[in-house]
């Protein structure tokens, strides 16, 4: 069932009554699909190890596989911080001051007895303090209930759908992967469009797992320390945590996901548009920024944007348009080799895996 967050059409104010109705589902132990900036999310209280496994059980993911917990921000985040993590390294401070509330999580010491099943029984923890406006008043409401009701510190939430497919960035979105079932807060379309970025803290240097909207760069910039890569630690035989959305193969559409250059692109292009298909319904869905020839009905042309954050916007999104086409291919042009498109060129890699 999908419940409006706003009061009006308008999307400015929020409706107290579905706010209040959803973190009662959470403190019931029951699952909900919430809005995050980055993708919608499932969610349920990470303190409570049997909510979680109903996270796990309807996604279909393996157990051992983390969640993101997230936290409230009134506090600055600093209270769920306390609470699931045993330190916080300086330089995971200067992190969080320069980009909480928003699309960073970052991986700390676990304290003991705390989130273990969120953590997929790890020693660690992933922690972000969501922008979105709806997960943050979600957030506030079970941290400060009003009515006596029970403390929830943080809710784990990967993103809302089934394991290894494609992220969810709507509230029909979630629908179409979990019905009517589901108890989901419809915040509108997410901003950002790709999950967060991704930095383990737990190894005395930044380390990125994830790359997202939030640079490299700019993380190096905030706290004054050269990332390493997880590749460069695991090459010395220094295997970090795992976390969510780092699997080699993730992401996926239905349609199989290729990944070529436009020069490529336009060569396959060419020996389609030799074909006879006369009256034939489009098989390939095309994702492109290039100029290109599309001279066969086999083919369904979608330009991409030519600036990494509205390409990231509405990448997953497009992703389903695409397959829901019924197609069989999707064509993808390589995105440019900057800094500003590794989050889209991540996931579009995982996908074509």
């Amino acid at each position: 069932m999908i419940l409006s967050a706003y009061q009006f059409a308008d999307g400015v104010e929020l409706a107290p009554d579905s706010i209040a109705a959803s973190a009662d589902v959470v403190r019931a132990g029951g699952l909900i699909g919430l809005p995050t900036e980055t993708v919608y999310g499932l969610g349920a209280d990470a303190s409570d190890p049997t909510a979680v496994g109903k996270i796990f059980t309807a996604k279909g993911r393996p157990a051992d596989h983390p969640l993101i917990v997230h936290v409230a921000a009134f506090d600055g985040g600093m209270g769920g911080v306390a609470h699931y993590c045993a330190k916080v390294p300086a330089f995971a401070q200067q992190l969080m001051s320069a980009f909480w509330p928003g699309p960073l999580t970052l991986i700390l010491p676990r304290r003991e007895g705390v989130g273990a099943a969120a953590a997929g029984g790890q020693d660690s923890i992933g922690l972000r303090c969501p922008a979105h406006p709806v997960a943050q008043a979600l957030l506030a409401a079970l941290r400060k209930p009003t009515d006596g009701a029970r403390e929830v510190w943080g809710v784990a939430a990967p993103s809302a759908n089934k394991f290894g497919r494609v992220s969810p960035t709507t509230a029909a979105h979630v629908h179409d992967e979990f019905g009517d079932e589901l108890l989901i807060l419809d915040g509108g379309p997410c901003e950002v469009g790709i999950e967060s970025t991704i930095i383990d803290c737990t190894r005395g240097a930044p380390v990125l797992l994830r790359p997202g909207a939030i640079t490299a760069a700019q993380v190096a910039d905030a706290c004054g320390r050269q990332l390493l890569s997880k590749e460069e630690l695991d090459a010395q035989n220094q295997p970090g945590p795992r976390a969510s959305g780092t699997l080699e193969s993730h992401y996926a559409p239905s349609a199989a996901v290729r990944l070529m250059d436009a020069k490529a692109l336009q060569a396959a292009l060419d020996l389609l548009a030799s074909a006879q298909a006369p009256g034939a319904r489009p098989t390939i869905a095309l994702y492109h920024r290039s100029p290109l020839h599309v001279r066969s009905p086999l083919v369904a042309a979608h330009r991409m944007p030519n600036h990494a954050q509205p390409a990231a916007h509405e990448l997953f999104a497009k992703l389903r348009e695409m397959d829901a086409q019924g197609v069989k291919l999707i064509w993808v042009e390589a995105p440019p080799d900057a800094p500003e498109w590794d989050g889209v060129r991540d996931r579009l890699t995982r996908a074509a895996a």
